[in-house]
């Protein structure tokens, strides 16, 4: 199903949107449209990807080599996660079909300053929450999962989206989760997996929609970070 925001902003001039039916080898596509942007297979400057995904604990490849990625995995999989190795930065998120995962590929420019990115981007997707009555603000929660200063949080005391990078030469990918329901799952899992790990994290800091915005539907949350994030 498209996401709302998208058969709107798929008129864009120099802007490819496409959404990905639930579970479809969520990770592997994200990388497949960077390389296509770089390439220039694909002739659009920028890809705006939105994404109901399927349950995942996504790890990096730092995470992958640690002793106790093993039991990680896991600890995972007993919890209903298929484990994987995503290819952005940062550390382990998990997230499920409650969510909505982002993916903006930009064709690159090698001036571009990957902080100055991190900082435009998050700002955009604090000002889209706070128009729909959310209490967002970009910076670090002290004690979040998968700590980073441009994630965007709610009240300074929850994190609700943490923003990750990867570049390669002629593209960069942006990508990005928000909750909607409970994180009772996701705080099982991440106590488990950042255990394993030898990864300190407060559950408390885990952020959702249904607590800072229950009223706000989630098409709207939709079209207002997809337009956000392709201003």
């Amino acid at each position: 199903m498209t996401a709302p925001g998208a058969a709107r902003l798929a008129r864009v001039p120099g802007l490819l949107i496409r959404q990905s039916a639930p579970g479809d080898d969520d990770l592997e596509h994200s990388g497949e449209l960077l390389r296509g942007v770089a390439s220039g297979e694909i002739a659009e400057e920028r890809v705006l990807r939105l994404y109901t995904p399927a349950a995942t604990l996504a790890m990096t490849r730092r995470e992958s080599r640690m002793p106790g990625f093993p039991v990680a995995s896991a600890a995972a999989e007993r919890l209903g996660f298929a484990p994987a190795i995503r290819p952005t930065g940062g550390r382990a998120v998990a997230y499920d079909e409650s969510c909505l995962v982002f993916d903006l590929i930009s064709r690159d420019d090698a001036t571009l300053d990957p902080s100055d990115y991190f900082a435009r981007a998050g700002n955009s997707v604090a000002d889209a929450l706070q128009s729909l009555g959310v209490d967002a603000r970009l910076g670090e929660v002290a004690g979040e999962y998968c700590p980073g200063e441009y994630s965007i949080n709610a009240r300074g005391v929850v994190k609700l989206i943490g923003t990750s990078q990867r570049a390669i030469r002629g593209a960069r990918l942006l990508s990005g989760m928000l909750a909607f329901g409970s994180v009772r799952r996701f705080v099982a899992v991440l106590l488990e997996a950042n255990a394993a790990l030898g990864l300190e994290w407060d559950p408390a800091t885990f952020g959702t929609m249904q607590v800072e915005a229950p009223a706000v539907p989630r098409a709207a949350v939709e079209d207002a970070l997809a337009a956000a994030l392709v201003d």
